[in-house]
């Protein structure tokens, strides 16, 4: 069984396009999938990249008319200035991790929630209310956003170590273990796709 390893940050517009179709590829082909959300900014400055506040302002406004189009062609309601951007991803990430290890609940629908509060929902993703309303609409026990505190922010830091050791830069990113092929970006899941077929 295929094992697919997600990068991704729950303030990224590009995790929040992706939707559900990792989901979708990952039970086609009977592949696993963990988790693993981390500090894009931080990844970031690990690997090369300049933060969005840094960019040049044409680089910045060819992503605007990029997100834009793949929100219409995905059929996604997308707002290109967001009420609570930048936002900061790790609470609503320790929750994830902590609902992962608790299991019980729906985990991609915990992610996609977070993603789509910030681009679809005008909501803030490192406020306390959202995130337990977020893990209960997703079956799992609100006070993750409490007890899941430690681990998670002890998971979040490691997961941007093996991040980086593994050569993710962007998000969001898949790299199917058994193969060590790597995916950045939403566009690039039907390559995914493919390259499960293949195994």
């Amino acid at each position: 069984m295929a094992h697919i390893d997600y990068y991704f940050g729950t303030q990224s517009p590009w995790t929040y396009l992706a939707g559900s179709r990792l989901e979708d590829i990952a039970a086609r082909h009977g592949a696993q999938i963990t988790y693993k959300p981390l500090d894009l900014l931080q990844l970031f400055d690990r690997t090369g990249g300049i933060r969005p506040a840094n960019r040049h302002a044409s680089r910045m406004e060819y992503r605007g008319q990029e997100l834009r189009r793949w929100s219409e062609y995905l059929d996604m309601p997308l707002n290109l200035k967001p009420a609570f951007w930048p936002v900061n991803p790790a609470p609503s990430s320790y929750a994830i991790i902590a609902a992962q290890k608790a299991g019980g609940g729906d985990l991609p629908a915990l992610v996609r929630s977070f993603v789509r509060a910030v681009w679809a929902e005008e909501l803030n993703i490192a406020d306390d209310e959202v995130i337990r309303a977020k893990l209960t609409a997703a079956g799992f026990d609100p006070g993750l956003a409490d007890s899941g505190l430690f681990v998670g922010a002890q998971a979040y830091e490691r997961n941007l170590e093996e991040a980086v050791e593994a050569g993710v830069f962007g998000a969001p990113f898949y790299i199917v273990r058994d193969s060590g092929e790597r995916f950045w970006g939403q566009d690039r899941l039907d390559f995914l796709d493919r390259h499960l077929s293949s195994l």
